[in-house]
């Protein structure tokens, strides 16, 4: 048994708890996955950089409008594949041999297996490999395990080779058929970067909407222009699925009856879980929300003293911006327990990388009604902005909500080209209680730029 000042469980961003301030405590940090986390190996930075290549695949299906007639030649998937991974992996080694090796580490001890609580301060580690078992204590804990994909109860899917948004980027070839259970971030911009690399897409989706949770205007947008692109199943359950010699069959219900596709991979892309069952944290006696969540308070602890958490565990954002806030955070109230600081998630931007790209910031239309907050919209085409005229922008839009009394912003939603970028002025103002007026009438505007969306949207506001 090893006893620690800090065991950090996670190695995403967990890892960046761990600076040369604490070079006098004796760490541990655990990881029972590729180190570096979802964000770096599976997520954020893997995906993005499908996006961008699918978004240049895309280009010749819309250049013709502008007087440039481009063909696509071909795609090269085992070379976009290894370009992507043949940089990310090397980062994820050397971060590892980092902390194993680096004289600066140590302090550090890393361990490559999985932690199970056994106790109130005990975590049992099982090694990836050999299977080894130590047990480790701790005066202080950071969880920062994260979360993986949830896998739906549908007959026979444990039986088929199903992929998900931690294996589908790996695949050897890409596939003629796609297949994809799914409406949400995930889904849509994975569906954005395999239809445009080629592969025939079928989306199949409970809902009547894709990106639901988006403000509704947003999402009805999204769902129109994602319908003109590849096919799109509402309202189907997915009763069934089986592999036959033609593929894999989707078997689905609608409200006109049982449906069957064929497709060559299966993607399932419902949304993610916290692993806070893989920890066993019950056994310390933490608390959760009714989805597995870890219950932490403004400081980032956990009902048990001493024991903090982070990032997608315990945060209902799954952002990764999120984690690296909280994680900065619970650093900070790891080393001045006297002077703790509280997590601030006031405004949390989101933003979704498919086609067109979506952002969004504060309440929806939707959220101001059922909160009966009074709200005045301003909304702005890419279309009637000179960059948008450059483009031929023709169904992108920003829409911004502040309160008529106050000008201050509520909440900010885009749908168009470089949305994540664009919204960026508003994600400040709204940090910093800038209103309305000023943040339209108090600064230069850069002319002809994609930021005079928002400019004009400000401007249209009905304020009293």
């Amino acid at each position: 048994m090893a006893h620690y000042d800090l065991v950090v469980v996670g190695s995403g961003s967990g890892n960046t708890i761990v600076t040369r301030q604490f070079a006098d405590w004796k760490v541990a940090i655990v990881e029972r996955g590729t180190f570096g986390g979802t964000c770096l190996n599976v997520g954020c930075i893997p995906t993005k950089m499908f996006v961008h290549t699918a978004d240049l695949a895309a280009v010749p299906s819309h250049s013709s409008r502008l007087g440039v007639d481009e063909q696509l030649t071909g795609v090269r998937w085992p070379d976009i594949r290894d370009r992507i991974f043949g940089r990310i992996d090397p980062i994820s080694i050397s971060g590892s041999e980092y902390r194993l090796h680096h004289a600066n580490n140590a302090n550090v001890t890393l361990y490559h297996g999985t932690g199970r609580f056994t106790a109130e301060n005990e975590l049992t580690v099982t090694a990836i490999e050999g299977g080894q078992v130590e047990v480790l204590t701790a005066d202080r804990f950071v969880l920062a395990a994260g979360s993986r994909p949830i896998v739906p109860s549908i007959p026979g899917l444990d039986e088929i080779d199903y992929q998900t948004s931690e294996t589908i980027m790996r695949m050897d070839r890409l596939p003629g058929r796609l297949g994809i259970i799914g409406g949400g971030f995930v889904a849509a911009e994975l569906a954005h970067v395999f239809s445009s690399l080629g592969v025939n897409v079928t989306m199949i989706v409970r809902s009547d909407l894709l990106l639901r949770h988006e403000d509704r205007e947003i999402a009805e947008r999204y769902t129109e222009i994602a319908r003109e692109r590849y096919a799109v199943k509402f309202r189907h359950e997915v009763i069934g699925v089986q592999r036959r010699d033609d593929g894999i069959v989707v078997k689905t219900l609608s409200p006109s009856g049982a449906e069957e596709l064929v497709v060559d991979e299966l993607l399932v892309a419902v949304g993610r879980t916290p692993n806070s069952d893989v920890l066993n944290v019950g056994a310390t006696g933490i608390e959760l929300e009714p989805d597995g969540r870890v219950v932490v308070d403004e400081f980032q602890e956990t009902a048990v003293e001493g024991i903090y958490a982070l990032g997608d565990l315990c945060s209902p954002y799954q952002l990764k911006h999120v984690a690296n806030h909280e994680a900065r955070v619970v650093q900070h109230n790891l080393l001045h327990p006297e002077d703790r600081i509280e997590s601030d998630h006031r405004y949390v931007p989101h933003a979704v990388f498919g086609s067109p790209q979506v952002a969004s910031i504060g309440l929806t239309e939707e959220d101001a009604i059922e909160q009966g907050v009074r709200y005045v919209v301003g909304r702005q085409a890419y279309a009637d902005i000179a960059y948008g005229w450059a483009m031929e922008d023709t169904t992108g839009f920003a829409k911004i909500l502040a309160d008529p009394g106050t000008g201050q912003i509520l909440g900010c939603h885009v749908i168009g080209p470089q949305a994540a970028t664009v919204i960026q002025p508003v994600i400040q103002a709204m940090s910093f209680g800038l209103d309305a007026h000023t943040m339209a009438r108090g600064q230069y505007w850069i002319h002809p730029a994609m930021p005079e969306l928002i400019e004009n949207a400000l401007l249209k506001l009905k304020l009293d």
